[in-house]
């Protein structure tokens, strides 16, 4: 077997197991994703922001990417060798034993890139510890927002809801939303804007109150219905629903979100990524505050 092809080969597996070992680093040494627990949660908006690394997560990614091309280098570096040895004709074979020389994929575009599409990882650990309010749920405390519901977003008519409902430009999109929910959301927007603003900067909205049903299931209420919902996207990308992929920037937004007390859309059974609504602890503090 030629010298210089296992001599590539070697050099590729030295880069795979450095790679390996960087991520390792990072994912051992980097900054944990705080989990939020119920019976910690405090509301304090002048609490100590997530510890949240956005360039560690884009790094680790970019390592990931590496490493898978670098693997695919030595299945090709492998499939030549096959040939080569098959063949037995080294009259015939190329003077550099067929071997191309190995061109990196130049910049990657993950650095930057908020809007990539990466896969969700332990779906349903997302929200441990924080618990939804369901729609039947905030029927019981509030009864519907409306009388008759339709599949078209229509008025509110709840009136102790409605009375709470206010339009606002909070942050970098503009919503219609319950007053604390709004409030919550100014305060987590803040946070990642002096945290990460150049994801800040591309958050765009997918709507926020919705006073309907759920599409296909009349008589249940929409989760949107009660303007404590909203849906979010990077760069006005719209997520797939039910993939279980979301945008990048979108799980680096969960963290925040999750450190304030909301819940992830990411983690329903049929996953949602772009959806973020308040807690159900969030709300019994407000009822608890006198604010709903």
């Amino acid at each position: 077997m030629d010298k210089r092809i296992i001599a590539a080969i070697l050099g590729v597996m030295a880069l795979i197991v450095v790679g390996l070992g960087i991520l390792i680093f990072i994912q051992v040494r980097g900054p944990s994703v705080p989990v939020y627990e119920a019976d910690t949660f405090s509301g304090d908006a002048d609490s100590a922001a997530p510890a949240i690394d956005s360039g560690a997560r884009i790094e680790i990614e970019k390592l990931r990417q590496q490493i898978e091309g670098l693997t695919e280098e030595v299945n090709r570096l492998q499939g030549e060798i096959n040939r080569l040895e098959s063949s037995r004709a080294p009259a015939t074979a190329p003077r550099d034993g067929g071997l191309t020389p190995f061109v990196p994929d130049g910049d990657n575009q993950i650095v930057g890139s908020y809007a990539q599409v990466v896969l969700i990882a332990a779906r349903r650990e997302l929200n441990k510890g924080v618990r939804i309010a369901s729609p039947s749920y905030l029927e019981s405390v509030f009864g519907k927002p409306r009388e008759v519901l339709s599949s078209r977003c229509e008025t509110m008519t709840n009136k102790r809801l409605a009375d709470k409902l206010r339009v606002d430009t909070v942050g970098p999109i503009r919503v219609q939303m319950l007053q604390p929910a709004i409030d919550s959301l100014r305060e987590v927007f803040e946070k990642i804007r002096t945290t990460d603003p150049d994801l800040y900067d591309r958050i765009n909205t997918s709507g926020s109150l919705c006073v309907r049903h759920i599409r296909g299931a009349p008589g249940r209420t929409s989760t949107h219905a009660f303007g404590l919902s909203v849906d979010l996207n990077i760069d006005g990308r719209l997520d797939t629903l039910g993939d279980g992929k979301t945008q990048l920037g979108l799980t680096i937004l969960a963290d925040f979100f999750r450190d304030a007390g909301w819940y992830w859309g990411a983690g329903f059974t049929r996953e949602d990524s772009m959806h973020f609504e308040a807690s159900r602890d969030l709300v019994e503090k407000w009822i608890a505050e006198g604010k709903l």
